[in-house]
């Protein structure tokens, strides 16, 4: 058993919440990987420091090491990395050949591959077996539309196992795959898809979310004739059953209009099928197209390469998740998040994916907790707002579920305020490792993650991830010790994006990420490093606010003012007044509260007491809603665009974007007011 947790400390700093035992910390794949590498680079690597300083002063030994240690399907070749003082312009494994879908589909583990639930009750598997030749026969679909290596393949699709199928499927031939969720508009799908032209189209029959259902084709109908580049569309069930005969969804693609569109089932298994054929291709050729929230534009089309794609998710997975094989590893997402893609790579891990599609409060409250129980999850990945949402709705599955199974949570999106690690150690699960990490859609993986066999301590996530050169820079570009400033990464890595679509001299992608330092990775989020080797998110940079010249990052008022019990939620920016900036607070309340005089001093007397003088909110506004983007991240640019009267560009990207106008011409904002 391990140690489970500490007494909780009121602040970050004092004792760890948890601490792995000598048992675990010895069972750890991160462990036998420290031994492997120090063997075979003749080095004592006696703890994690040692070993992420050797990840860095020796990245040739540190991904070769990787590469042999996980097994990876395919030839190596024997130059790691070339040009590694280029920044960008390194390039990893020059001689490798490999397929990303081989290497998903090469290490079948003894239980199940896939395991479908949704908030409708449905729940279907995938054997190892049946999930290859599924990937076989979609494959054959796609080769006889012609598609290979370098085409577009697009999905918009829930989060259905077909979605992950036609991925492989896409994979196994070269072809780059992009999906987005069903939720998105007309013009949010064309935004993306229109910029990369995809051959081939993936959608269902409609989705269902929080007890209703939203039909699809018909915007299927309207994208299509915007979409010229695609020769094939392949319909999925999902609303309609898909255990039954397809006439029922033919006569739902005719009713649409959807002239040649073609039921899964019958794409499938159209064309005859022999052995599974897995395009050996270089290690960066592109795997994936994902796209930034756009909010502020257009999206960007990132493209990311399917090496430094695999070998970043093995490296986090197995050693900093320690996944093992049979685990059941379920990570709440659509297909239009990152952590999609990120959750597909547990197949190359041995693990069971479990997939849900649906709200996470449908058909109750504790339906993810639910799914841990009935499912045996061993990992949880969610988001910071969920497990806020989850508090407080006062659910406390340690009282209500069993969750033996469950050894690690994960929760990423947003910062995880120190109340979140007090609440999943108090409320889910006394004995888990509770890793809050943080990287994003521009390296589809993680700067900084969890570690199995370290402590975890309230409000830090717990390590830089190994290989990541990540640092915290002040403004001139220095390194900063004690203080917040700019998450950097001054090394390159596998997993840096090739570039942006149509990006032809690399100008845009230079600019977004190396501009503000040459040389080195700016990412954009304001972070702090903490006296255990740890880090502190405290949100992105470009929302950080400035007044009096100081800059304060907003998830520092967040945790405040959430701790109020009538918050639901809340939102900040800095919003120009007489020469300066002031903090400005929005905030939704529970249902039936209205912010009053004795509300409004309650919250500056939290952030004063708790933050800073500096952290106190000049004007405090109620507000019905927050928007968000469809991943589920607060939108304080698109807010503050509002306030100032600026535009916002492509509403689309929210969830919610008639939330916008609630933040237009207030009068608590007016000159004067």
């Amino acid at each position: 058993m391990n140690e489970g947790p500490a007494t909780s400390a009121s602040e970050p700093g004092d004792t760890p919440l948890w601490r792995p035992s000598a048992e675990r910390a010895e069972l750890a794949q991160l462990t036998a990987f420290r031994r492997f590498a120090a063997a075979h680079v003749e080095r004592e690597l006696p703890d994690y420091a040692a070993l992420h300083r050797w990840s860095i002063e020796a990245p040739n030994e540190f991904w070769g090491a990787i590469w042999d240690f996980c097994g990876v399907i395919g030839e190596r070749g024997e130059r790691v990395l070339v040009d590694g003082e280029r920044m960008p312009g390194a390039r990893w494994f020059p001689e490798a050949r490999l397929n990303f879908a081989e290497n998903l589909l090469g290490h079948p583990g003894s239980s199940l591959a896939l395991i479908y639930r949704d908030e409708r009750g449905l729940r279907r598997s995938w054997s190892w077996r049946a999930l290859r030749d599924e990937v076989t026969s979609v494959a054959a679909g796609l080769r006889s539309v012609g598609v290979g290596p370098g085409d577009r393949v697009a999905g918009f699709l829930p989060n259905l196992p077909e979605a992950m199928i036609a991925m492989l499927a896409s994979a196994s031939l070269g072809a780059i795959w992009s999906s987005c969720s069903p939720d998105f508009g007309v013009r949010g799908v064309l935004d993306r898809f229109g910029q990369i032209e995809p051959r081939v189209l993936f959608c269902a029959d409609g989705y269902a979310y929080g007890g209703k259902t939203y039909p699809s084709l018909e915007r299927v109908a309207s994208l299509l004739p915007e979409l010229p580049s695609v020769e094939r569309c392949v319909v999925v069930p999902n609303l309609i059953d898909p255990t039954h005969p397809d006439a029922e969804l033919e006569r739902a693609i005719s009713a649409a209009g959807l002239v040649g569109a073609l039921p899964w089932r019958r794409f499938a298994d159209a064309q005859p099928t022999g052995p599974t054929t897995f395009e050996q291709l270089p290690f960066d050729h592109p795997l994936y197209i994902l796209y930034s929230s756009g909010t502020t534009g257009p999206p960007k089309c990132i493209v990311h390469g399917a090496g430094g794609t695999l070998l970043q998710h093995l490296k986090e997975q197995r050693l900093h998740v320690d996944l093992r094989p049979d685990d059941r590893f379920f990570y709440f997402t659509t297909t239009g998040w990152m952590m999609w893609n990120w959750l597909a790579s547990g197949l190359a891990c041995s693990a069971t994916l479990v997939l849900y599609d649906g709200s996470p409060f449908e058909p109750r409250p504790e339906a993810l907790f639910d799914l841990a129980q009935d499912e045996a999850i061993a990992v949880f990945g969610t988001s910071a707002k969920f497990l806020d949402a989850a508090s407080k709705a006062g659910l406390r599955p340690r009282e209500t579920h069993r969750l033996p199974a469950l050894r690690t949570v994960l929760s990423t999106g947003s910062p995880l305020v120190a109340e979140g690690f007090d609440y999943v150690y108090d409320a889910i699960h006394p004995d888990v490792c509770l890793s809050s990490i943080s990287g994003g859609t521009d390296i589809v993986s993680c700067f900084v993650c969890g570690d199995p066999t370290g402590a975890v301590w309230r409000g830090e996530c717990q390590v830089p991830g190994l290989g990541m050169a990540v640092d915290v820079f002040d403004e001139q570009g220095k390194p900063l010790r004690g203080e917040a400033g700019e998450l950097v990464c001054t090394r390159p890595f596998p997993s840096m994006p090739i570039g942006f679509w149509g990006d032809s001299d690399g100008r845009r992608y230079r600019a977004a990420y190396f501009e503000r330092f040459p040389g080195v990775w700016c990412h954009g989020d304001f972070a702090s490093l903490t006296e255990h080797g740890g880090m502190v998110i405290l949100g992105r940079s470009d929302a950080t606010l400035n007044p009096g010249g100081v800059r304060i990052g907003t998830a520092e008022i967040y945790r405040q003012v959430e701790r109020v019990d009538e918050v639901v939620e809340s939102l900040v920016i800095g919003q120009q007044w007489e020469s300066d900036v002031r903090v400005v607070l929005f905030v939704k309340l529970r249902e039936g509260r209205m912010l009053d005089e004795e509300l409004r001093a309650r919250i500056r007397r939290q952030v004063r007491a708790e933050a800073t003088p500096r952290h106190v909110p000049a004007v405090i506004v109620q507000v019905a809603d927050i928007p968000r983007t469809k991943s589920g991240k607060i939108v304080e640019l698109a807010v503050r665009d509002i306030v100032h009267g600026r535009p916002v560009r492509n509403r689309e990207a929210l969830a919610n974007p008639e939330a916008l106008e609630l933040f237009r011409d207030l009068e608590e904002l007016r000159p004067g007011s």
